[in-house]
């Protein structure tokens, strides 16, 4: 069975933590994480830190934060949505922005998903451990298919 991985874009280190140990709960073990918008990208498109890496191995789902330095979530969005190697990739906005414009922008732009963080970690815990068995057992995406 093939490896599937999560890319989770995310600044915040109590965020990545709380995420890394919902998943770790969940027994979901394959991610990567990045903190800012250019470390996304370079994954994705093998350059800068990630050069030489195998772009045949893509995320299964981006979990991706819209308030990141450097570049922010929508353009990393538009990034990934223009570019033919990663335009199918699926992508989950997980954001704490409660800002209807981001809500609205995330889903013109391409996002499969927009998920407001819960505050409370056993709720955050319950929505990773969801998302996570959504995206990566139940969901089946575009790569599948050419499998």
């Amino acid at each position: 069975m093939e490896e599937k991985i999560i890319l989770l874009v995310e600044d915040n280190a109590d965020d990545v933590l709380l995420t890394e140990r919902a998943l770790k709960k969940s027994h979901i073990l394959n991610k990567v994480v990045v903190r800012d918008g250019v470390e996304a990208l370079e994954y994705l498109f093998g350059n800068g830190n990630w050069a030489g890496r195998d772009l045949r191995v893509m995320p299964q789902v981006v979990l991706l934060d819209l308030n990141l330095p450097k570049i922010d979530g929508l353009e990393v969005l538009r990034k990934i949505r223009a570019d033919n190697r990663t335009k199918l990739l699926s992508v989950v906005i997980l954001t704490s922005s409660k800002e209807e414009s981001d809500l609205i922008n995330g889903y013109s732009m391409g996002a499969n998903s927009y998920i407001r963080k819960p505050v409370n970690f056993n709720d955050f815990a319950e929505a990773i451990r969801q998302l996570g068995l959504y995206w990566l057992v139940l969901n089946e995406t575009a790569a599948d298919a050419n499998r």
